[in-house]
């Protein structure tokens, strides 16, 4: 110990001191050298960074998100309302009201870029998670009942969404966006379903393997592809420029759904059916990862958005049931933590509430509500009536089938980017769509009531129809 330790000191000394003198001989080099301007403090800097801006959005977007969700379930409300409505009191509609310097600070101009690329990497993710939930078997048995609901929920709403554009364009449209366009995104806002917020509440108050509750999961499920199907022709339609042009996206668009389905599809199974059957691996996981962003980068080049290739992905995996419950697992739970909550930030930092400072736009956002929910619960209750469903479950079908959410949200999103949606209609249908969410939990505790007034069995009114449920429910 002692032999070592004198050599160890003069080495140390040697280094040290050989160090002091070559920084001595460097200072000399400063002279005749203009002065540089003060450095800023390495707090200064880190605040500055789109890097530190970043990850203190991310905090403070997930922190109220999931204050804001427990609260939402709280009240008996799905935790997604609570994110929703945190992500709109972090933009204009109430921070940047109450403390605007706080808001321009931690969402500022130049950041906005940064977060809507991982907003959308979320909804990318999201979408595809909801084609691994769509349950084709009990979509090829549909019965009557479902098939008919499903398509006159959304022929219903879109009509008087159409109709109603009448009343808004002049007022409410952007300037030089045509009106075509315009009505048509006004009908697939009105029509649109919320699949995965849907089968929650259906999961969170015990109705899913009910024939009520499988019902519903059909009906909701059709209605997706349907809407979705419909949505993408609209934004072939709003991107393209002429009929040739909006023709020509909509045929590449439907050769990649084809190619999707009947070869690819069958490919990626044989593919992932060589493996263990059951916890996909690392490479499995990359392998579908790849896919699913080749898929959306397609339909992004097509010209349809990313979402349409994501959701396209999830639905021709494998059918596997334990295959796709790890997938859910694995990618939903970072989707529905860290990126839904800044799709919900960022759709609000757009939600600009204040700009209904009129008492004529608040009639005119109550119009909206009142005819999205006229059509969807109305079209649903009077087309399950006739399909011989009892008035307590057509009028419950008809509470679930106006649910909205998250899905509603991405939708008006890729209206907003198209400029078909200014931020005055923007900011109705997003209340449009709380509203219609947040009622859905009253309108079923009602249906309720009402049954134990007249005695009847939840859901034995008349079950006429008993499509199979999900698997498993897709979470919010």
């Amino acid at each position: 110990m002692r032999r070592t330790l004198l050599p160890y000191a003069v080495l140390v000394l040697v280094f040290v001191g050989a160090i002091i003198a070559v920084l001595g001989h460097g200072k000399r080099l400063e002279e005749g050298r203009a002065a540089a301007p003060p450095a800023a403090t390495a707090l200064d800097a880190g605040a500055a960074t789109p890097l530190g801006t970043l990850l203190a959005q991310i905090i403070v977007v997930v922190v109220a998100a999931r204050l804001c969700g427990r609260l939402s379930a709280r009240i008996g409300q799905p935790k997604v309302i609570g994110e929703i409505v945190a992500g709109i009191l972090l933009g204009p509609s109430l921070l940047g009201w109450v403390a605007p310097a706080v808001s321009l600070s931690l969402f500022p101009s130049n950041s906005l870029g940064t977060l809507k690329l991982l907003a959308e990497v979320g909804v990318v993710l999201f979408m595809f998670v909801v084609g691994l939930e769509l349950d084709l078997e009990s979509l090829r048995g549909v019965a009557h009942t479902a098939l008919v609901v499903s398509h006159a929920s959304i022929l219903l709403p879109y009509f008087l969404g159409v109709v109603l554009s009448l009343v808004l364009y002049r007022s409410l449209a952007p300037a030089g966006v045509p009106f075509v366009p315009f009505a048509l995104f006004m009908g697939i806002a009105m029509s649109i379903t919320a699949f995965p917020v849907l089968a929650r509440i259906l999961e969170e108050r015990g109705l899913t393997r009910t024939p009520l509750g499988s019902t519903a999961i059909t009906c909701a499920a059709v209605d997706d592809v349907t809407a979705w199907s419909i949505l993408a022709i609209i934004v072939a339609i709003g991107k393209a420029q002429g009929l040739a042009s909006s023709g020509l996206t909509v045929l590449m668009a439907a050769s990649f759904i084809g190619l999707m389905w009947y070869v690819v599809g069958p490919a990626v199974r044989w593919i992932i059916g060589r493996g263990a059957p059951g916890r996909p691996s690392k490479n499995i996981l990359a392998f579908v990862l790849l896919m699913l962003i080749g898929s959306a980068l397609t339909t992004e080049r097509i010209g349809i958005h990313a979402l349409f290739g994501a959701f396209l992905v999830g639905v021709v995996m494998p059918r596997e049931a334990t295959f796709r419950a790890e997938l859910v697992q694995r990618l939903e739970e970072v989707s529905a933590i860290l990126f839904l909550p800044l799709f919900f930030a960022f759709t609000g930092l757009r939600t600009q509430i204040g700009l209904l400072d009129t008492a004529g736009s608040w009639l005119m956002c109550l119009a909206v509500i009142a005819v999205a929910t006229a059509g969807k619960l109305g079209g649903s209750m009077a087309a399950a009536r006739l399909s011989g469903m009892g008035t307590l479950d057509a009028f419950a079908l008809g509470a679930l089938m106006n649910t909205r959410g998250l899905v509603e949200l991405i939708a008006l999103n890729v209206g907003y980017e198209l400029g078909i949606l200014s931020p005055r209609i923007f900011a109705m249908l997003v209340l449009m769509a709380l509203v219609t969410t947040f009622s859905t939990a009253p309108l079923l505790a009602l249906a309720d009531r009402l049954r134990k007034r007249r005695s009847v069995p939840v859901d034995m009114e008349n079950a006429a129809v008993r499509p199979s449920a999900s698997s498993r429910p897709p979470q919010s």
